[in-house]
């Protein structure tokens, strides 16, 4: 029989049934490919696949004239002429970390035995290496010498293909304008990383809110869940930038309707700048006072000695500019002095509110 696939071919194909120690493969050509059971089975010996499910796998060669395949090398399978076909073709062999001896660990595959130097272990990371010690792990062999007896495998080598591979399904599920449901995994001062199906995105702080944010700790926390949008990826460095921010109205939408010229509002200091104070009217819309318009203040005067955060005042505004999310503002008189005024005018003012010089006068 002609083999259809070269030896260490991989391909990816449905299983069309498990029978005994056997797992069949459909070939998509009238006929079947075969793989041991025990190479899919847990450590209770329980088979992990069924029938319909899709698997990766290797072409290792013919057996009784069928067409064998394997997942990866490992134990009785791991003779000599197997590593080498393992060696010119990629396919994966699985080893026993014996020991951590000079420049890297000792590795056995099978009864052959194989060298992992240290930068072939793990993946980008500098791990201890007795985290390694006593494991069984997956290996690319990179040598493969003097019919077996220098062997130097690589465990970073698998990982990082195995990394691509998930950095591709990442890419066509996670894209630009998508909103995501995520984990905060942990704070820094420029933002929060968020875990996103396994991947690790960024929350910048300025895109956590719509008013500033100060201490991150106030408004986040480890393990919170979060929904947010996905605003920029950079595949290529591995980097995608996620919004909270973004999934909230914009406050400037709606600026020139609520806050058209002329009418008084109470906000909050929200910054002080040598030209001005910038007040907070509502989250994400902060108006400035400009120093011209403070009333026996000048231009040389320290405004950070006369004003901090948090002090409340009553403005004007003077003109809004939504284009560029601009609003000039006026100190003016609060609401509830106007009030006052208009009463005392009106003549609503009894004597118990208050000394009114007219009313005293006429009672003389």
């Amino acid at each position: 029989m002609k083999n259809m696939f070269e030896p260490g071919q991989q391909i990816e194909t449905t299983i069309v049934a498990v029978s005994g120690d056997t797992i069949f493969l459909d070939l998509n050509a009238k006929s079947e490919g075969f793989l041991d059971r025990a190479e899919l089975t847990d450590e209770n010996g329980k088979c992990t696949v069924q029938e319909g499910d899709r698997i990766k796998a290797y072409f290792a060669g013919t057996e009784n004239g069928e067409m064998k395949f394997t997942t990866k090398i490992s134990g009785g399978k791991a003779d000599k002429s197997m590593l080498e076909n393992a060696f010119k073709n990629g396919i994966p062999v699985e080893g026993h970390v014996e020991k951590e001896i000079k420049g890297g660990y000792d590795v056995m595959i099978g009864t052959n035995r194989a060298f992992c130097p240290y930068s072939q272990m793990g993946y980008k990371q500098k791990d201890e290496s007795a985290s390694f010690v006593g494991k069984h792990l997956t290996f690319k062999i990179q040598e493969y010498k003097n019919d077996g007896r220098n062997i130097v495998v690589s465990n970073r080598a698998i990982m990082e293909d195995e990394h691509a591979k998930s950095m591709v399904a990442l890419q066509g599920k996670l894209q630009e304008g998508m909103i995501v449901d995520a984990t905060v995994k942990s704070l820094q001062n420029y933002g929060a990383f968020v875990d996103i199906d396994g991947f690790q995105a960024l929350l910048p702080i300025s895109e956590i809110a719509l008013d500033r944010v100060d201490d991150i700790s106030t408004v986040l926390k480890a393990d919170q869940k979060i929904k947010a949008k996905i605003i920029k990826t950079d595949w290529k460095n591995e980097r995608v930038s996620v919004s909270m921010k973004a999934l909230l109205a914009d406050p400037w939408d709606s600026v020139a309707e609520k806050y058209p010229a002329g009418s008084k509002h109470d906000g909050v200091v929200s910054r002080v700048a040598p030209y001005g104070v910038f007040v907070e009217l509502e989250p994400g819309l902060d108006g400035l006072v400009h120093v011209s318009e403070m009333e026996g203040i000048d231009r040389n005067s320290n405004l950070s000695k006369l004003f901090k955060k948090g002090d409340k005042m009553t403005v004007e505004v003077k003109e809004t500019n939504p284009a560029e999310k601009r609003i000039s503002l006026m100190p003016t008189t609060s609401v509830e002095q106007d009030k006052t005024t208009a009463r005392y005018m009106a003549g609503q003012n009894s004597d118990d509110d208050g000394y009114n010089p007219f009313a005293a006068l006429l009672k003389k």
